[in-house]
């Protein structure tokens, strides 16, 4: 399994500590092959070795090492509390808020696309490459197009990925396919990745007949059974709690496969994603929480947010590694979720991933961004941290992409678009009926009540409702 090497790539998991050691050696330098090997200890002072530690179970007698640091006074004082010995001390000494230095970002691209020294990072061939890098083009193009369809009033919403699109499609890319995935709402790329098509996105924001939620749900809450990727659920957070019981399921069942889970900054502030830390740390769930660090909870921004130096932190308190990453880097998302999957499936344990990006466009169509932010800002990470602009000057620079390629790609792309919005567009509604369906073997009286009432209303009422919705 891939690792990370701390003092050379500045990478690392923040671990806790714990009672089992393993000892993980550095990336093999362009290749995803190198993998776990014994080792003796190494040398407390050695820059090559970076020490982990777990517990070997959940046990409720599992021990804690007792901090020998923090007294002078006999450490073989201690109280057997439940949780383990704790050792007693003299001294009155508060845990101090924060750390002096801030926990540092793994990046493998600098902003032009070039390899930094030494980058440590798991290897993508050309076809991975060329085809990460195509996705990326595509969300973006999709992204402008429903953006303006919706302007139009042909749909009600939609919300944009664009600034995250390394987020989306590099942790995608990374994934294997039995992989489960609960996004928030602004991963649609993840699910592009997977083979949901263009036609099936525009069915759903149109919330026509071959819309997979039959139109029960707003647009881009989209979800497929085929691709394991469950629902958009629109309330913050709640998929957190639900991922963990996923990666249980998987556990428990002896599955070779892990639950990825995604939020952004401000879902961190809700109590269900320090649930889910704590459900996970306990169950040793083979979880990936991914947050999308992008700065901006709608028009709260970070510093408003909360005082902690950004997410990663936050995975210690509930003894998970976690890691910082710049989300704007696809080869350095790709390495990190790649790795903490192996880790996860492997270890049996939870993982949490910071990815350190910017929203560029508003929150949703429902937002005007310039309300609270500088436009010199969003025009700063358009231009001079894009992250499609940054991997594709690391393909071109391979050899693996020219101008020729970029134009043919763009306009298929876009033939592609104008025919699924036409497509979908001129597809019947789904009836009236479905509104009730689907949820109890025999529809309740009280649903056949509300049926019946609707009915009437619209009979009485015709130029109320929707005279495409057959009934």
């Amino acid at each position: 399994m891939a690792s990370w090497l701390f003092a050379r790539s500045r990478t690392f998991f923040s671990t806790p500590h714990r009672s089992k050691s393993f000892f993980f050696l550095p990336f093999l330098n362009h290749s995803s092959s190198s993998s776990f090997r014994s080792t003796t200890l190494p040398h407390r002072n050695s820059p090559t070795l970076f020490c982990f530690s777990r517990h070997e179970s959940t046990k409720a007698d599992a021990q804690l090492e007792l901090d020998h640091d923090v007294t002078e006074d006999d450490v073989n004082q201690a109280i057997d509390f439940p949780g383990g010995k704790v050792g007693f001390t003299s001294e009155m000494r508060f845990i101090s808020e924060t750390a002096q230095k801030r926990v540092p970002c793994y990046r493998v691209l600098d902003d032009n696309g070039e390899l930094l020294k030494y980058s440590d990072y798991v290897q993508v061939s050309k076809e991975m490459g060329v085809k990460m890098y195509s996705h990326m083009v595509t969300l973006q193009t999709m992204d402008s197009i429903f953006y303006e369809v919706q302007r139009q009033g042909r749909i009600s919403f939609y919300l944009t990925q664009m600034g995250e699109e390394a987020v989306n499609i590099a942790s995608a890319a990374a994934l294997a396919p039995d992989d489960i995935v609960l996004p928030q709402y602004r991963e649609p790329g993840v699910l592009l990745w997977r083979g949901f098509t263009l036609q099936q996105f525009f069915h759903q924001c149109f919330g026509n007949t071959f819309d997979l939620g039959k139109g029960r749900q707003m647009p881009i809450h989209y979800g497929s059974n085929k691709h394991n990727y469950f629902t958009v659920s629109s309330p913050i957070a709640t998929q957190l709690p639900q991922a963990v019981g996923a990666a249980y399921s998987l556990k428990m069942d002896g599955k070779s496969a892990c639950a990825v889970t995604f939020c952004g900054d401000g879902g961190t502030s809700e109590g269900d994603f320090h649930a889910a830390m704590n459900f996970a740390a306990l169950m040793d769930a083979p979880v990936v929480f991914i947050c999308r660090n992008n700065g901006w909870a709608i028009s709260t921004p970070v510093q408003e947010q909360f005082r902690s130096d950004g997410i990663v932190v936050k995975g210690k308190a509930y003894d998970i590694w976690g890691i910082r990453v710049d989300g704007n880097d696809a080869l350095a998302v790709y390495s990190a979720v790649h790795t903490a999957r192996e880790i996860a499936i492997r270890e049996q344990r939870p993982i949490l991933i910071e990815a350190l990006t910017y929203r560029v466009g508003h929150h949703s169509t429902s937002d005007d961004s310039t309300k609270y932010r500088a436009i010199d800002e969003i025009e700063y990470w358009k231009m001079a941290r894009n992250p499609v602009s940054r991997f594709k000057r690391w393909v071109e620079r391979n050899g693996w992409w020219s101008d020729k390629d970029e134009l043919e790609l763009r306009s298929s792309i876009k033939k592609q678009l104008m025919h699924a919005i036409q497509v979908a567009e001129k597809a019947q509604k789904p009836p009236l009926e479905d509104m009730f369906t689907d949820v109890y073997d025999q529809v309740p009286s009280n649903l056949q009540e509300q049926e019946r009432l609707l009915r009437k209303s619209i009979e009485k009422h015709p130029k109320d409702y929707p005279s495409d919705v057959p009934l």
